[in-house]
This record gives C-alpha cells, structure tokens and sequence, in this order.
C-alpha cells in the first residue's frame, strides 16, 4: 500500500512514530509535568485559560460551634424605631407606618442595623390599616342599607 503524496516539504516537528518526540528538540518539553507544576505549552508561557496572579488567600476556619467569621459588637446596634414599627404594625397601625418611615431616614443617615425590620414593619402596618378601612366602609354600608330596608308604614 502507498502513502498519500505529501503537499509540501517534510514537516520537521513530526517524527517517524507518534510516541517518539521530534528529533532536534529538547525532550524534557515532552515529559508530563512534575506534580504541582503547571503544564505550559511553551517554555516561559502560562498556560491557556489561565490568569495571572495568584490563588485567593486560604480562609481560616471558624472555631467549633460558630457560624461564619467571628464579629465584635457593630456600632449603632439595631434602630428602636424599626423595632417600634413592627410591634405598632399589631397594635395601632397608622403609628406604626409613621415609625417605619422615621426608622427608614434614621437607618440611611446612621448606618444601623434594622432596615428589614422598619420594611417590614410599614408593609403590615399598611396592610391591616388598609383592612381596617375597608371593615369600617363596609360596616358603614351595611348600616345605610339597613336603614333604608327598614317597615315601610
């Protein structure tokens, strides 16, 4: 059997058999890599896909019993007014709307802790005072449609 006609001169990287590297070049950049060395494609080169610059820094772990990184005591603490919100969402409403949008400012300019609170604090508080309203619209309808359907003499 022949081989193909070759399309041009005899390529000098290639060699007689696949599993021996090219005559003329250094076989050490044919070996696999040591372990933990980085396999370069050429000499000098990262290889593709990699970036420089190095791993991110190894995190320590956390003592026993603790969930993420330890933390002193923040400044500010959580805003009493968030707190006063939610607690007035239950018991009188329209205070409570008033107090979560204090505790909103108040949580912008000082940087306190609390804003899920104060936000969840108005959303209750406009929820059962917009229940209440519709309660009292429709206890008053049902007075005026009883007052009308009243013994006609």
């Amino acid at each position: 059997m022949s081989q193909p006609p070759s399309s041009g001169p005899p390529d000098p990287d290639r060699s007689s058999s696949p599993w021996e590297p090219p005559s003329g070049h250094d076989p050490s950049r044919y070996e696999p890599p040591a372990y933990g060395q980085p396999s370069y494609e050429r000499p000098g080169e990262p290889p593709q896909g990699q970036q420089w610059g190095h791993q991110p820094p190894y995190t320590p772990q956390v003592p026993y019993g603790q969930y993420g990184p330890p933390s002193g005591p923040r400044p500010g603490g959580t805003n009493v007014l968030a707190i006063l919100s939610l607690v007035f969402a239950f018991v009188f409403s329209p205070a409570g709307i008033v107090l979560g949008h204090l505790a909103k400012r108040q949580i912008r300019a000082s940087g306190e802790e609390g804003d899920q609170l104060a936000t969840w604090g108005l959303i209750l508080s406009y929820v059962i005072t917009g229940l209440g309203l519709l309660a009292c619209c429709g206890w008053i309808v049902l007075i005026a449609v009883a007052g009308n359907s009243g013994p006609n003499y």
